[in-house]
């Protein structure tokens, strides 16, 4: 079926994993451990191919996008030995792409326009553009999804900046007949799918939920990024809406509430600089049983950060560049509610399962 040609923005962690992934399940069969879909909608993984990649960090900009995934601060796990690729880390327009904590910790330099992102786009070919930018990069990410449209590229938005879940946006991607999917990506087997699954087992079995937490650590720019209340702001919305399917309201009516009360809900995140990328998640789920006994749960999971996500970020581009080939535009609604925490319209599994086979 030919290649997937992926422009990433962002060279950080996820991307790291990304690009190491597609080296390490290169000529994966079925059954690979870690994989989940060797094939999506007829593409392989050795299918895939990076053409693009930009950033802001000096450290990364005019490097092969094989030696830029190594440059600190990152810090994800080596396990893939990833050859030369021929594709240099662009400079990318700067915008609201690093935040004030984390612009006293790189050396950043963003004067790239968006004609030059497009002019690069363009020349390399690039089927999709994965937006990996920092929590809370909205307008950073609004200037690469306007790239995207104008360069004729899918767009996948794996943060929680509002762009699938923009009414305008997703007119522009269909009136353009291009494929859009966001908003933030769920890890392939993270706290938010954990905590969705306790969540509908209580919803399922007539369980009231009163209360849950959901407290995170790790040591990568990412959860740097998240001490930044503003940005935080973004991701603890998302988080809800992932927990939940749909926001608290739609848990709070699915869980059997006795009261007409909805369930409190926190969310937090704290930089841990020796876990690295590892991230540790503490859950805590209070609930009203039988009889209105209580019903409490504590869970404690831990997972390298940045290889949990770049397994559905494998899958969406394929399913994207699948899209894309049948001249579907828009939001894909089974792509998002398969991989994104906040997708726009959230579909059940069987739903999902049926969208994602009308793509091949």
């Amino acid at each position: 079926m030919g290649t997937v040609r992926v422009g990433i923005v962002g060279i950080g962690n996820c991307a790291s994993s990304l690009v190491q992934g597609v080296e390490f399940y290169r000529d994966a069969e079925p059954g690979a451990v870690g994989l989940t879909h060797p094939v999506c909608a007829g593409y392989a993984v050795g299918d895939v191919e990076f053409s693009a990649a930009f950033d802001v960090h000096t450290g990364k900009t005019g490097r092969d996008l094989s030696e830029a995934i190594w440059a600190a601060p990152n810090n994800s796990r080596a396990f893939a030995t990833v050859p030369h690729l021929g594709v240099p880390v662009t400079e990318g327009p700067l915008a609201d792409g690093v935040g004030r904590g984390s612009a006293d910790r790189l050396d950043v330099r963003g004067e790239a326009s968006l004609d030059d992102v497009v002019r690069r786009l363009k020349e390399s070919g690039t089927h999709v553009l994965v937006n990996f930018l920092p929590v809370g990069s909205q307008a950073a990410s609004e200037l690469y999804a306007r790239a995207a449209l104008e360069a004729g590229c899918a767009f996948l938005n794996c943060i929680p900046s509002v762009v699938a879940r923009s009414p305008q946006w997703a007119e522009r991607f269909a009136a353009a007949g291009l494929p859009l999917a966001g908003d933030d990506l769920k890890s392939q087997f993270g706290a938010t799918l954990i905590h969705r699954a306790l969540v509908d087992v209580l919803r399922r079995n007539g369980v009231a939920l009163r209360s849950t937490y959901q407290l995170l650590g790790g040591g990568n720019m990412d959860f740097w990024n998240m001490q930044d209340a503003e940005r935080m702001a973004d991701k603890k919305a998302t988080k809800a809406q992932g927990m939940f399917a749909g926001g608290t309201d739609a848990a709070g009516a699915g869980a059997g509430k006795a009261d007409g009360a909805e369930p409190q809900v926190h969310v937090g995140a704290d930089f841990i600089p020796f876990l690295g990328d590892r991230k540790v998640a503490f859950i805590r789920v209070e609930a009203e049983a039988f009889g209105g006994t209580p019903l409490d749960i504590d869970l404690r999971m831990e997972v390298d950060d940045s290889p949990s996500a770049a397994g559905n970020v494998l899958d969406a581009v394929r399913y994207l560049k699948a899209a894309l080939d049948r001249g579907v535009g828009g939001v894909v609604d089974a792509v998002a509610a398969s991989v994104m925490k906040a997708a726009p319209v959230p579909l059940d599994e069987a739903a999902t399962a049926r969208g994602l086979a009308e793509l091949g």
